[in-house]
């Protein structure tokens, strides 16, 4: 049995049809084309599918699609505006936050949720919101500074 699932991701309303078990990973990658979210643990272990569901981060490898219905989706794709970078990219950039970019596009959307909801947060509350994102490369020492120097330049 297949569903009608309307989407709204990234300011753009689509309607897949779908099976109901399909997660909302790969609903993204696979019907959407949207490859910025990656699938590193498919266990809601390592936070590279993140992705915000009105706002609000979540694995979207463990996240059913059908949950995502009628619900605005912000992946990635969504941050630059116009060939802009988002202040959280630039950020990323600057402080060297980036090193193989397998976790980046998790890492950026933890972020932007936590600097949503406080645009300055201090480094130990960084650390515990991007808990559930896990990085092998950078040691983490830049992707704080850059999500407290994004918060800054709010």
């Amino acid at each position: 049995m297949r569903y009608r699932l309307p989407l709204e991701v990234n300011g753009v309303a689509y309607e897949e049809e779908i099976e109901p078990h399909r997660n909302l990973l790969s609903v993204l990658r696979g019907e959407l084309g949207l490859t910025g979210s990656k699938e590193g643990c498919d266990d809601s272990e390592c936070g590279a599918c993140m992705v915000l569901v009105d706002g609000r981060p979540v694995n979207s490898c463990s996240f059913l699609a059908l949950q995502a219905g009628g619900r605005a989706v912000q992946t990635v794709e969504g941050l630059a505006k116009g060939g802009d970078l988002h202040p959280l990219q630039a950020a990323f950039l600057e402080q060297v936050g980036v090193q193989c970019g397998f976790c980046t596009p998790g890492m950026l959307m933890s972020a932007k949720a936590l600097l949503d909801q406080n645009p300055n947060p201090t480094e130990a509350e960084v650390k515990r919101h991007l808990g559930g994102n896990l990085c092998r490369c950078t040691g983490y020492a830049g992707i704080v500074r850059a999500v407290i120097r994004a918060g800054a330049a709010r």
